[in-house]
Formats: C-alpha cells, sequence, structure tokens
C-alpha cells in the first residue's frame, strides 16, 4: 500500500472556498466564526472532496472534525439521496459522537441532509425512531451500533463514506474487534478516512487491510506538552489540596477549568465541596448517567458552571473552546496522562494554564512526568502559597541546604537523580511502593 503526503493547492479567494468548498459550506463555516482552516483542515478537504482515502495523524483540537464533516457532507449533497444511510462516522465515545453530531448539524443546516447520532447508556427506543427516518448520516459508537445492526434497524449496504475517529482510542478502549466486525458489513466499495493520534501495530494492520492507497495527513505533534501551556507544581500536603484549590480558582482567574482526580468517588467529593464553598462545579466520570454527564459538560460550555471536576476515562472527548485552567488535583499514574489532561487549555492559539498539586506519596510520580516530557516542571514556593494554606510541603533542598526555587526537589540541577538512589529528604516513599502506586488502575 502506497501512502501520499498531501501537499493541496491553496489558492483562492476565500481561505476555506480555495480548499474546494461550495458556497452552502463557506457560509456555514462563517457563521461559526471560523476564517482560516487549520493545518489538519487545509490539507484533509481537498482530498476528501476528491474521494481520496485519508489517514490523518491528529490529536483532538486540531480541527479535524471539521476536516472530515465539511467536505463529507458536500460529497452527499453533490449525489442523489437514496433513503439509506449514505455515510457512517464511528467514534469511541458518547461525548465525541455528540461533538460530531452538533458540527454537522451546523456545517449541513443549508444542505437538507439528516443525521443521526447513537450511543449505548440511554434507552434506544427514540434511537430507532430516528433511524427509521431514513438519514444521510449515522454518526455511532461501536456497541450500541453493532447491537442495533444485530435488531436489523441499521442496514449499512449504502455506505460510502466511511470514517473513523480517534482510532487509537478505540482500541484503548477495546473496540477494535467491534470496529472490525463493522467495517466487515459495509460496502467494499466505499471511501474511508481514519484519524488517529498515533499509529500503533494494530492500528497500522487496521489501515492496511481498510484504506486503499491513503493520504496520509500528518499534523499530530509529537508528544510534548504545548508550548503556550504555563506549567506549575505546588508541593502541598494531600489534606490541604482543597483549600489550596479553593484559593486558586479565586487568585488565578480561573474563568473554566477542568480539575482532574484519579476516582470517581473524589470526583463526586471535590465537585460537592466546592460548590459548598461557593465556586459552582460539576462531577463527570462513567457512573454517571448519559443525561447527567451531557447536562454536566452543556453547563460548563454555557458558562453555568465554571468548574468540571472529571477523570481521565471520562474526559476522554470532551472538546471545549475556551479553557483557560487545568488543575492536577491528583496527577495521574500514568505519565502521558499528564500531557492529554493539560492539553485541554492553551487550543487553537489561546494559551492556558496547568497547575499541579503533588504530596508526599506522588513526588515519584511526578519524577515520571517529567522524564516523560523531558522538562523540570517549575515549582511554586511554599511561600507563593499565602497564608490560607499554612501547611504546604517545605520547598526541596539541595545537599547544601539551600532551597532551589523553581526545580523538582528529587532532580537538582547540578545532577540528574538516578531512579533507583535513596529517596530525598521529604519523600516518604520508598521505590517498592512507589511502583505499587503507579500501577494502580483508574
Amino acid at each position: 500500500m502506497t501512502i501520499h503526503d498531501a501537499q493541496p493547492d491553496l489558492s483562492g479567494a476565500h481561505p476555506f472556498a480555495a480548499l474546494g468548498l461550495a458556497a452552502p459550506f463557506v457560509r456555514a463555516v462563517a457563521a461559526e466564526g471560523y476564517s482560516t482552516p487549520t493545518p489538519i483542515q487545509a490539507q484533509a478537504i481537498t482530498h476528501v472532496l476528491a474521494g481520496r482515502d485519508v489517514l490523518g495523524c491528529a490529536q483532538t483540537g486540531t480541527g479535524k472534525t471539521a476536516a472530515f464533516v465539511l467536505p463529507l457532507l458536500q460529497r452527499l449533497s453533490e449525489g442523489t439521496r437514496t433513503g439509506r444511510i449514505r455515510a457512517l462516522v464511528v467514534a469511541p465515545t458518547r461525548e465525541l459522537a455528540a461533538q460530531i453530531g452538533e458540527r454537522a448539524a451546523a456545517y449541513g443546516r443549508n444542505t437538507g441532509l439528516r443525521h443521526v447520532v447513537i450511543y449505548g447508556g440511554v434507552g434506544q427506543r427514540a434511537q430507532e425512531i430516528a433511524l427509521s427516518k431514513k438519514p444521510d448520516v449515522l454518526i455511532a459508537t461501536p456497541g450500541r451500533l453493532l447491537d442495533l445492526i444485530e435488531q436489523r434497524f441499521v442496514d449499512l449496504s449504502g455506505v460510502e463514506l466511511l470514517v473513523l475517529d480517534e482510532a487509537d482510542r478505540m482500541l484503548d478502549m477495546g473496540f477494535i474487534h467491534d470496529v472490525r466486525r463493522i467495517v466487515a458489513v459495509v460496502p467494499k466499495t466505499r471511501q474511508t478516512l481514519l484519524f488517529s493520534a498515533t499509529i500503533p501495530a494494530e492500528i497500522a494492520s487496521l489501515v492496511a487491510s481498510i484504506l486503499r492507497d491513503p493520504v496520509r495527513i500528518d499534523v499530530a505533534p509529537k508528544i510534548t506538552t504545548a508550548e503556550k501551556i504555563e506549567q506549575c507544581v505546588y508541593f502541598v500536603a494531600r489534606a490541604d489540596k482543597r483549600a489550596l484549590l479553593t484559593q486558586l480558582l479565586e487568585t488565578e482567574g480561573a474563568e473554566r477549568s477542568i480539575v482532574f482526580t484519579r476516582t470517581k468517588h473524589g470526583a463526586n467529593r471535590l465537585a460537592e465541596q466546592l460548590t459548598r464553598a461557593g465556586t459552582a462545579a460539576q462531577a463527570i466520570h462513567g457512573n454517571k448517567s448519559q443525561s447527567a454527564r451531557e447536562r454536566a459538560l452543556e453547563d460548563f460550555k454555557n458558562g453555568r458552571t465554571p468548574v468540571l471536576v472529571a477523570t481521565d476515562l471520562a474526559a476522554r472527548g470532551i472538546d471545549v473552546d475556551g479553557i483557560t485552567h487545568v488543575f492536577n488535583f491528583d496527577l495521574p499514574n500514568v505519565a502521558e496522562s499528564y500531557v492529554h489532561r493539560i492539553g485541554r487549555t492553551a487550543r487553537a492559539g489561546a494559551a492556558g494554564k496547568a497547575i499541579a498539586f503533588c504530596d508526599a506519596e506522588e513526588r515519584p510520580l511526578l519524577r515520571d512526568i517529567e522524564r516523560f516530557i523531558k522538562k523540570r516542571i517549575p515549582v511554586v514556593g511554599s511561600d507563593a502559597l499565602g497564608s490560607g494554606v499554612a501547611s504546604a510541603l517545605p520547598a526541596p533542598s539541595t545537599a547544601s541546604g539551600q532551597a532551589q526555587q523553581g526545580h523538582h526537589p528529587d532532580a537538582p540541577m547540578q545532577a540528574k537523580r538516578d531512579p533507583r538512589a535513596p529517596a530525598m529528604p521529604g519523600d516518604s516513599t520508598r521505590p517498592r511502593r512507589a511502583r505499587r502506586y503507579r500501577g494502580a488502575r483508574f
């Protein structure tokens, strides 16, 4: 299989018109406030309109949804309505499927094309009724889609365009075999678009088996932290984390914040505590009903709830503009999760701030994160906490006893700490215990 590089011609009067989009779609994009295509849009739209298969390496927040929804809708509008599903978009989470549906509604408002979004966690009767109205586009999560196929509520024999979004997340969530079953029931003669932030071996195998002579578009950054994100870490006793968070939400000018906790119970408790303290907050996690999750997300988007407390798995697929702050109330057990967490801010050229809290037991996790991102996260010393949080952990010391503001306690500037070395003063976590702690599941 040959994968070609993408270098579209961007000449033309209007940036989106120059990509080949027709006037109704240019107007729809303008109505949404977009004037300049993102890199993934600039590279993908032309090739999708030309009928090419596309492999897009792009993360959430790069504008990839518009990169496939816009040309997909235009191709359908130029064809003949058949009364059957002509385009299928498969997404890993309910939240992402719903967001793709929102974009389809916004971009297709002038076309008369119909779309339906289906996902699990809710009753299927309303989805059955919507499917009976013969939509042109079906947006679905894998599990519910297979259920409805088996019950003969969904017929994919008329699919002309297939989109697999965030394929690596579907792999992580155990959906890859479901995806292969879905691919097996759509026509072999079709256009296929696959988007994935990373291309592990199993995704590469999927690409080789379902894409025909694809154009590869790679705009995914290396796994690193965004340059416009201002990062810092506070060393604070676990018992004082909530007081510090309450203080920083007030003093940092946090307009819209996501706070990450390690557990569902912790998210619930923290959201309740913040609300009682006068800061409206809602928790979002896997134990919440779908309707509760949708309400929380909508309140967060429209500003009624300025703070969303989330677990890692629940936050997958959340794509909200204008997040000014990300707080790592609990450090993640997996270093890569830190990058994905703080990537919720500083999108589309905006600035953002990521603030981490680290108690004594979490210092090994902080070392893992810094090794992964290949940089030190500046430490805010205890003198910066103010009198409201009296028992913050002391600033780390070097061998000479001098406090080093802005550097990791276990990695002085003059020598990189050997991870096998004994714990430094103030680090109460032994290496063996740290390994067990890092291995905990979310």
